[in-house]
């Protein structure tokens, strides 16, 4: 049975490419899939069955999961199936009986725009890791890409003269973003102030943000910068980079940006998950109107 998931994980790494946490959440799943049924005493696919499917699932919702967890659960199962049938592995698929929890409709966490100019003036300037720390901020809000991306950034991907970044996704999909004056002055200051002091002789010329040892800058290590300065501002500790990309779709469609101008910026395949933010901006725009007009 191994022999033939570890095949399908090999699949998934060399040619769907799916980002390091994709992969491992899929690799953590069926693992722990395949280890079950090895305890029900399974040796082949072919001796799975449609009761193995629903005493797995059921057990996950025992054991307290969230039904996000599960669902992604169903969905790891469900592919390695398809994968083991395409490949005539087997002739029957025991997934088709598991269904998918629904999943509650979030709304995603923001923070005001008040809050936001205030945890952009929070980095002391003064300093090198100040000056570096107000750039990523102030990048990260101007163009609302992923903390991912932002790490990822080298220093050719940023034309300050056009007033674009160059942004590859964790999919490996390109789009140029643009920024504005704020971003650019900030990373302008980075660029010929603070980078330089950050630097050691075994940076990389090519990485744009460097951390405290002169490496490329971690997504943990970003987080761990965001979170002291929320707190510093005031703003809620629960903040993550996230937060920040949610804010700016948010706030963009709040001063009347166009849902797919958003889409385009953000590099969301759907615009599904861009039409999340509207409820937001409708609700600030009936609180603006409730407070402010005469006769509300």
């Amino acid at each position: 049975m191994y022999e033939q998931l570890h095949q399908y994980l090999k699949v998934l790494q060399q040619e769907r490419k799916l980002t390091t946490n994709s992969y491992q959440s899929y690799e953590r799943d069926l693992l722990k899939f395949t280890g079950y049924l090895e305890g029900e005493g399974v040796k082949l696919w072919t001796s799975v069955h449609k009761h193995h499917t629903l005493k797995y699932m059921l057990g996950l919702k025992e054991a307290g999961l969230k039904s996000s967890t599960i669902a992604r659960h169903v969905v790891s199962i469900r592919a390695l199936f398809h994968y083991l049938i395409t490949n005539d592995y087997i002739s029957h698929d025991p997934s088709i009986y598991i269904e998918a929890p629904k999943l509650e409709k979030k709304v995603p966490q923001i923070i005001s725009q008040e809050d936001t100019n205030r945890l952009l003036q929070v980095p002391d300037v003064a300093t090198a890791v100040g000056i570096r720390d107000k750039a990523m901020l102030e990048l990260l809000y101007a163009t609302g890409i992923r903390v991912t991306e932002l790490v990822s950034l080298n220093v050719e991907h940023i034309h300050l003269s056009l007033g674009f970044i160059q942004v590859i996704s964790p999919s490996q999909k390109e789009r140029f973003v643009p920024f504005g004056q704020y971003a650019k002055e900030a990373v302008e200051a980075y660029l010929e102030q603070g980078r330089a002091q950050l630097a050691t002789k075994s940076s990389s010329e090519e990485v744009l943000f460097l951390n405290h040892l002169g490496g490329r800058m971690t997504r943990q290590g970003f987080w761990k910068i965001l979170k002291k300065y929320a707190h510093e501002a005031g703003v809620s500790d629960e903040i993550t980079p996230h937060t920040l990309r949610h804010s700016v779709a948010a706030h963009l469609l709040e001063n009347g940006a166009d849902v797919r101008a958003v889409q385009e910026l953000l590099g969301h395949v759907d615009i599904t998950s861009t039409m999340k933010y509207t409820a937001i901006a409708k609700s600030k725009m009936k609180e603006v109107y409730s407070n402010s007009h005469p006769r509300a």
